[in-house]
């Protein structure tokens, strides 16, 4: 089995499993969150509690989506061969929710020929390695998906919580990409994953917001995308339709309250 990427501290630092709940785990109950819980990053692995240890580096807010698959395995029977594995861990990503100086954050969208995730609306991020820093492994997918390096000492970050200067897009991961601001984004992250009923949403709302997309020649162009693109839910859309994760949403809403909104 892999070093173990996630650990728990009940006690005795615990590995989770693939086929565990971390909020399950923590006993944070059968509801969505967020959660405050305490974290402490160490290179290559992130520690969680429930509760304050020594080491602990902050508490952040933890939410899973309203459709956790944990859930639904939990009320389903198990086809024959379906198993999951027991000797893999859970793995460490990180997503870099990027402010620009007037405030607006990045988001990119992932190709439609992706397995996983296909046609989402994304912050750059992606799995750290072995012995990576969480911080460094961030500042390597933003350079890795959209060609943007930060130069020490010219940025500061701040953990949000748990669940791309010329950019150059890596047509490989992304084929398209945008600058959000808050406005939108505020109408973007009260939607509401998991139910048919919308939350009332402001009427100034524009009709459209302006992206780059990526074409296969290398080049760019302007892309007007309907803002009622970025408010679909699922799973009352089907998994292919282009929207903004969940994961995203619950990222925006992290960083509006960071900006006081």
């Amino acid at each position: 089995m892999a070093a173990a990427r996630v650990l728990l501290l009940s006690g005795r630092p615990e590995s989770v499993s693939f086929a565990q709940s971390v909020c399950g785990l923590l006993g944070v109950g059968p509801g969505l969150g967020p959660w405050p819980t305490y974290c402490g990053l160490k290179r290559g692995q992130l520690v969680l509690s429930d509760r304050p240890f020594q080491g602990a580096s902050a508490r952040l807010p933890l939410q899973r989506p309203p459709f956790c698959p944990f859930s639904a395995l939990d009320h389903q029977p198990r086809a024959p061969g379906a198993e999951l594995p027991t000797n893999r861990g859970v793995d460490l990503a990180v997503a870099v929710v990027l402010q620009s100086s007037d405030q607006t954050v990045l988001l990119t969208r992932r190709t439609r020929t992706l397995n996983v995730s296909p046609n989402l609306w994304v912050p750059p991020g992606g799995h750290v390695e072995p012995d990576e820093e969480l911080l460094d492994g961030g500042l390597r997918e933003l350079w890795e998906e959209s060609g943007l390096q930060l130069p020490q000492g010219q940025f500061f970050w701040v953990p949000l919580g748990l669940w791309e200067a010329r950019i150059q897009p890596n047509p490989r991961e992304v084929n398209a990409l945008m600058w959000l601001g808050p406005d939108v984004a505020a109408a973007v992250a009260a939607t509401e994953d998991g139910t048919e009923t919308p939350r009332h949403l402001p009427q100034d709302l524009p009709p459209s917001v302006l992206a780059v997309e990526l074409e296969e020649n290398g080049g760019a162009r302007p892309l007007v995308l309907p803002t009622s693109t970025l408010l679909r839910t699922t799973p009352a859309t089907a998994d292919s339709k282009e929207r903004v994760s969940t994961g995203t949403k619950f990222a925006l809403r992290l960083w509006l309250q960071h900006l006081g909104r």
